[in-house]
C-alpha cells in the first residue's frame, strides 16, 4: 500500500522564535568558543520553521525528516536576543519538499537556510530506524 501523499503548496510559511541562552550559545554546545548563538542552534530553529510550516497539514500516520540543509550564519547574536526563523516552503517535487528560511534578530539578517525534507510514513520510518 503506497503513502497518500499530502498537496502542499509552495508559498507555506511558519515562524518560530528564540530568546537565546546560554544553553545555545557556540561554547554550550561545542562548535565555538564565544558566549553567541551557535550555528547548531541556528540549523535546529530553522529545522522547528520547516516542521511548523507544514504541521497544521500533514495528515496523521505521515511525517517529515531533514535530508539536507545548508546554512550561511551571516552574524552574531547575544545573549538575551531575541530571534525569528521564518521558513517558507518554496518548492514540491513528489516527496521531497524545499524550504528557504530566514533568521532575524530585529533588522540583522542572522543567517538564511535551505532546508530540504522528505515526507514518509511514520511508522514504518522508526520500524527501520529500530532495525525492525
Amino acid at each position: 500500500m503506497t503513502m497518500e501523499l499530502p498537496e502542499f503548496a509552495p508559498g507555506l510559511t511558519a515562524r518560530v522564535e528564540l530568546t537565546v541562552t546560554d544553553a545555545d550559545t557556540a561554547q554550550s554546545l561545542g562548535s565555538g568558543d564565544v558566549p553567541v548563538l551557535g550555528t547548531p542552534r541556528v540549523l535546529a530553529l530553522a529545522e522547528a520553521a520547516t516542521v511548523a510550516t507544514t504541521a497544521r497539514l500533514i495528515p496523521g500516520g505521515v511525517t517529515t525528516v531533514g535530508s539536507r540543509a545548508e546554512i550561511e550564519h551571516r552574524a552574531p547574536t547575544p545573549l538575551g536576543h531575541r530571534v525569528i526563523a521564518q521558513a517558507t516552503l518554496t518548492k514540491v517535487d513528489g516527496r521531497k519538499l524545499f524550504f528557504e528560511i530566514q533568521i532575524h534578530d530585529g533588522d540583522t539578517l542572522v543567517a538564511e537556510v535551505r532546508v530540504e525534507r522528505i515526507l514518509l510514513d511514520r511508522q514504518k520510518f522508526i520500524a527501520r530506524a529500530l532495525g525492525d
